[in-house]
């Protein structure tokens, strides 16, 4: 068997591999460099560049001086404007916003501090700073070193929703918008615009007694907790007769336990657009959620809440807050309260208390179809928005009390009337 030697790469074909790799470099920086002097030239720029060049060729083919002159003009303007590029922009930019969440209505202020740390001044220039889909433009005037500019800002918050703020671009151009080189600072902070929430007082929307609960202030004579003993009292069960404590006080005494309870609170909040009348009922549902959220979380409770498509954050208050507010209506495909029960049931089985939120588009069939699919035992409560009803309604549908309210004040009377 025999083996043949390959070729050794010549010293010349090594040399052009090697130039042909600084070639690849040198190029690939030239057209960043003419990709970033490209992007800083506005479509105005590029007309007049164009006209410049058009009037030149007609003003030396036809002989006319006036295109011959306009020509020098427009391209004269055009550097001129090009030289408001020139400087530096090296800010260091500082986005504080006083809080970063808010209730509906409330102005959300903010401060941008902008110093320049450098050695050199720095020129004039504008400074952007988008919100959510619009943005604000200040302009800075010129810093020097260790010089620092501060602009304060407030925005407004109408609609619920989570809103970006920034990341602030510091912008240098010249007076005719002919070129514009934008430079981004600073990292993007999220404004939480949270739902307009109401507090209330009374007994929380129910318990189921528990093996695995949480004790509760309730007494009673038959748990698993134990509280105290007592004396023995005509009907007490003799099964919990303390007979080391009887024998040594000569009367009869009995365990008394603390009530055991399952806390598991699961909200369900339609977000389907077409079981809704308005945008506004369903803002409602929203702010209802988060209220009755709120309280299960003040009494201790396990609270889950459910949509479409997906489980909330709810944790804690903030985190319940936070998660309602970036909540969109869903998709007709992802389906409506009935759909939504059904995947309750089948996510969270053992839920103690069920709160069902949706319009008042939703037929009485669909609803008493979407509260027979909750868990087996579980207290089933609907609230239904409805913008047009003036004094919260209370009626039964199957083994689930159905509410029916038209502003956000009226759900704690209403929930008054469920457990009276």
């Amino acid at each position: 068997m025999t083996t043949e030697a390959l070729p050794a790469a010549s010293p010349t074909t090594e040399r052009d591999a090697g130039w042909r790799d600084v070639a690849a470099v040198i190029g690939a920086r030239v057209l960043a460099r003419l990709r970033l002097i490209a992007g800083a030239v506005r479509p105005l720029a590029w007309v007049l560049m164009a006209l410049a060049v058009g009037f030149w060729i007609l003003g030396q083919v036809a002989g006319w001086a006036e295109f011959t002159i306009a020509a020098t003009v427009i391209a004269i303007t055009v550097l001129l404007c090009a030289l408001f590029l020139i400087g530096r922009t090296a800010y260091d930019v500082s986005l504080d916003l006083a809080r970063t969440r808010v209730v509906v209505g409330e102005r959300a202020v903010g401060a941008l501090t902008l110093a320049n740390r450098g050695t050199r001044a720095i020129l004039p220039s504008r400074v952007v700073l988008p919100v959510g889909s619009g943005r604000g433009e200040f302009g800075i005037q010129r810093l020097a070193p260790g010089e620092e500019a501060e602009e304060l800002f407030a925005i407004p918050t109408q609609k619920r929703g989570v809103v970006k703020v920034g990341p602030v671009s510091v912008v240098r151009g010249d007076p005719l918008g002919l070129f514009e080189r934008a430079r981004r600072r600073d990292d993007p902070v999220d404004l939480y615009v949270h739902p307009r929430t109401v507090l209330f007082d009374g007994q929380s929307l129910g318990f189921l007694r528990d093996l695995e609960g949480m004790p509760a202030t309730d007494l009673s004579r038959d748990d698993v907790s134990f509280h105290a003993l007592l004396e023995y009292q005509p009907g007490d069960d003799l099964r919990h007769v303390h007979w080391r404590s009887t024998a040594r006080t000569g009367t009869m005494m009995v365990r008394q336990y603390e009530e055991t309870r399952r806390s598991h609170f699961v909200i369900g909040l339609s977000r389907s657009a077409g079981d809704y009348a308005v945008p506004d009922d369903f803002e409602l549902a929203i702010s209802a959620a988060g209220s009755i959220g709120l309280r299960a979380l003040r009494d201790s409770q396990r609270v889950d809440v459910r949509v479409q498509g997906r489980e909330l954050p709810a944790g804690t208050g903030k985190q319940l807050l936070d998660s309602l507010s970036a909540i969109e209506t869903s998709k007709p495909r992802e389906g409506g309260i009935a759909e939504l029960a059904g995947v309750v049931a089948a996510t969270m089985p053992l839920a103690s208390v069920v709160v069902l939120l949706c319009g008042s588009k939703v037929r009485p069939d669909d609803l008493r179809l979407a509260c027979s699919r909750l868990p087996f035992g579980a207290r089933v409560l609907a609230i239904v928005t409805d913008g047009t009803v003036t004094a919260p309604a209370l009626r039964r549908i199957g083994e689930a009390d159905v509410l029916t309210v038209g502003t956000l004040e009226q759900v704690p009377l209403a929930l008054q009337r469920v457990l009276a």
